[in-house]
Order: C-alpha cells, then sequence, then structure tokens
C-alpha cells in the first residue's frame, strides 16, 4: 500500500514537470502566431490554442486507448467526464480572461490559491481534516508559488478577481477528481472530460473567433506554432490529465494540491534556461525553498492528511 502511494507521488510529480512546460510551450506558440500574422488578436489566438490543446488531446486518447470507447456508452462515466470538464474548462477561461487584466506574477500568486481552496472546499464538504502542520504546509506552498517571480502588486479589479474564480475551480477541480476517479474508470472518465472541455472550447471559437478562419488555418501550417501545440496537448493534456486522474486517487485532495504547485517553479527554470525571463532574484530560491518546506512538513507529518471516509 505504502509502495502504491510512493508511485502515486512520484507519477503526480512527473504530471507538475509536464505542467511546468506547458507555460513556455503556450508562449513559444502565441510568439509563433505574432510574428506570422501581428494583427490577429491574442485573445482569439489563446481561445484557438486551448480549443486545439483538447481536441487534439481528445482524438489521441480515442485512437490510442480502445479501452476509452467503452466508457462512452456508459452514463455514469459522462456524468464525470461533464463535471471534470466543465469545472477544467472554466478554470483556463477564466485564468485566461484574467490574464488580459493582471500582470503573469499577480496571476502566478492567486492561481496559487487554490492550495488553499483545496483545503478549505475539502474540510467544508466533510472529505478532509486538517492538521496544523497542514495548515503550515499550504501557507508556505502557496507563498512559494505565488512569490516565486517577486512579490505581486495587487490592485483587485475585474482581472484579480476572475483568477481568483480560476483557482476556486482548479481547487474544486483536485477535489471533485478525488472523487469522481473513485467512482468510475479513470481511464474512461478523461476521454469524456477531454470531449466536453473540447466541445465547449469549439463553441466559444466559433462563437468569438469565426471571422479568422482563414488566418487560424495559416497558424496550423506554421511549424513554430503547431510544434508547441502538440507538445501542450500530447503531454500537458493527454498525458497529463491521465496520470493525474490514474493516481491522484492514491492520495489525499490537500497533499495532492501542495504537490502540484510545484508547477511554477518548473516553469520559472524552464523559462530561466530558455531565457525567457530577466536575471534571478533572490525570491526564486526563497519561494522554491518555501514550496519545498510546505511539501516535507505535509509529507512527513506524523499524522497525514487521509479522507474522513478512509478512517471509519
Amino acid at each position: 500500500m505504502e509502495n502504491n502511494r510512493s508511485i502515486a507521488l512520484f507519477s503526480l510529480f512527473g504530471v507538475t514537470l509536464l505542467w511546468g512546460g506547458t507555460f513556455i510551450w503556450m508562449q513559444q506558440s502565441l510568439d509563433a502566431a505574432s510574428n506570422l500574422i501581428p494583427t490577429l488578436s491574442e485573445n482569439h489566438v489563446a481561445i484557438f490554442f486551448v480549443m486545439m490543446r483538447f481536441v487534439i488531446a481528445g482524438f489521441f486518447l480515442l485512437l490510442l486507448v480502445p479501452k476509452t470507447w467503452s466508457g462512452l456508452g456508459n452514463i455514469e462515466v459522462w456524468k464525470g467526464g461533464l463535471i471534470l470538464g466543465v469545472i477544467v474548462w472554466g478554470g483556463f477561461i477564466l485564468q485566461m480572461l484574467g490574464l488580459t487584466e493582471v500582470t503573469p506574477a499577480v496571476s502566478a500568486f492567486l492561481t496559487s490559491l487554490y492550495v488553499v481552496f483545496t483545503a478549505l472546499i475539502g474540510v467544508f464538504t466533510g472529505m478532509q481534516k486538517l492538521t496544523r502542520f497542514a495548515i503550515i504546509g499550504v501557507i508556505l506552498a502557496t507563498f512559494g508559488a505565488g512569490w516565486i517571480s517577486g512579490p505581486p502588486q495587487l490592485n483587485f479589479g475585474l482581472g484579480e478577481w476572475l483568477t481568483v474564480g480560476c483557482a476556486l475551480l482548479f481547487g474544486a477541480h483536485i477535489i471533485a477528481t478525488d472523487k469522481v476517479t473513485k467512482i468510475v474508470d479513470p481511464i474512461q472518465v478523461t476521454a469524456t472530460m477531454l470531449i466536453t472541455v473540447a466541445v465547449l472550447s469549439i463553441i466559444v471559437f466559433l462563437l468569438s473567433s469565426r471571422q479568422n478562419l482563414n488566418d487560424f488555418t495559416i497558424l496550423m501550417k506554421n511549424f513554430d506554432f503547431v510544434f508547441p501545440l502538440m507538445l501542450c496537448a500530447i503531454l500537458g493534456s493527454l498525458v497529463a490529465l491521465l496520470v493525474l486522474n490514474i493516481f491522484q486517487k492514491q492520495v489525499s485532495p490537500v497533499r495532492a494540491a501542495i504537490l502540484y504547485a510545484l508547477e511554477p517553479v518548473w516553469a520559472m527554470s524552464a523559462s530561466l534556461f530558455l531565457g525567457l525571463e530577466g536575471n534571478i532574484t533572490f525570491w526564486l530560491p526563497i519561494g522554491a525553498i518555501a514550496l519545498l518546506i510546505g511539501n516535507l512538513i505535509v509529507e512527513l507529518d506524523q499524522k497525514p492528511i487521509e479522507s474522513i471516509k478512509s478512517e471509519e
């Protein structure tokens, strides 16, 4: 049992690496689109990118994993996929809209609040118990994730509130994943979730960007745009969400949330390596150390955070 949990933690750690990479791939595609078609709205490109990311991920999952087809006829699998898909889609949309009005540093800080929201939702719904060590770990992980690029300048407006809503939905997704994947097959529900996100994204894209269809056709013929898109779709969506759905149920939601808070560390590290960020400031090691200590405190807590149901 302990060995299974260690495998789950290692697998979810891998998910944070992939998600850290998605920030870089997204930026590379946006830059490629800007260079190729300067007149195309960045918001429309972002909507198109999200749509194609999940369309491609869903297509390859159905193509490569025959087991997913049997789940398409199961109403419970569809219920779980719809719940997870709507939450994930809402989180991406709110984050994207928020980014049009706030800086990346503010967005990173506010998005990292999903660690806190996961704990609060878990306690509110009676799914989780929190020890004082876990509370300390949550605070440190949130501080580390949010301040790794330096202290964000907060001036609450619409963009900030949209990003807080995004963090709330991401926290809800972690809790919902814990419940759904214990009821239905995690591989099959990944397929219905990806299909849900893809359909919702297509609807939004057609309503907002259909007048620029020729421009998007040009983008899909450009290697510099398509290659990062494929990496994001296959690794950041298909592989990452499949692994998450399979293994997250073996750890508590709060522990998973704190582990996921490592994501901005890898994103920042990759940005520095690729020269996409400025000089390293003292906030980088401070934020990284706070994240590490937060994870270690939760992991070494003698009374781990566990689901109340598992204790009954």
